[in-house]
């Protein structure tokens, strides 16, 4: 039995990495301000890094699409699997050489491309994308930030988010 909705216990659960980190660095404070010492720097380091997990958890949330998306995304060993009712497929991350957004779909998708397979096509509100946060940071040369703002924006063109070698000005976009 639960004493908690099941939508809070999901706004919780969603929340939770910046709770933790505001509460690590409630601790680190206290230990700063307390009985002093050794204990100052050992609160030092808990401040930094609940401070650390406060801009990732931060990230996290604004990666995260409200709604319920089609497909399911799955995400086991180095292997992105998208399971759709229309389409589907898996890339693998390692030969991943191309993440593309593509705001002009209903709703938007990520576009992964591989060489020896046709693009995968993920809608941002499928069940389980969240993971892709982890999948994408893991790419070398990755920029969470610039993903971010690219999703956040409404509109316009398929834009290049990632690549392995690029072949062009970041600045330009895909037409």
């Amino acid at each position: 039995m639960s004493f908690i909705r099941p939508e809070a216990q999901a706004q919780l659960w969603r929340l939770r990495e910046v709770l933790a980190a505001g509460a690590i660095m409630i601790l680190g404070v206290y230990f700063v301000t307390g009985p002093g010492g050794l204990l100052s720097l050992v609160g030092w380091a808990l401040v930094i890094a609940g401070l650390g997990l406060g801009i990732t958890g931060a990230r996290r949330l604004r990666f995260h699409q409200l709604g319920r998306g089609p497909g399911i995304v799955q995400i086991d060993e180095g292997q992105i699997a998208y399971f759709g009712p229309l389409t589907g497929g898996a890339v693998a991350t390692s030969e991943l050489v191309r993440v593309i957004l593509d705001p002009t779909a209903r709703p938007s998708h990520w576009i992964l491309e591989q060489p020896s397979s046709p693009p995968l096509e993920i809608p941002v509100n499928a069940e389980g994308t969240d993971a892709l946060f982890d999948a994408f940071g893991a790419l070398p040369g990755f920029r969470t930030e610039r993903m971010l703002s690219e999703l956040k924006r409404q509109g316009g063109a398929a834009v290049v988010i990632w690549e392995r070698t690029p072949s062009r000005p970041e600045t330009v976009r895909l037409q």
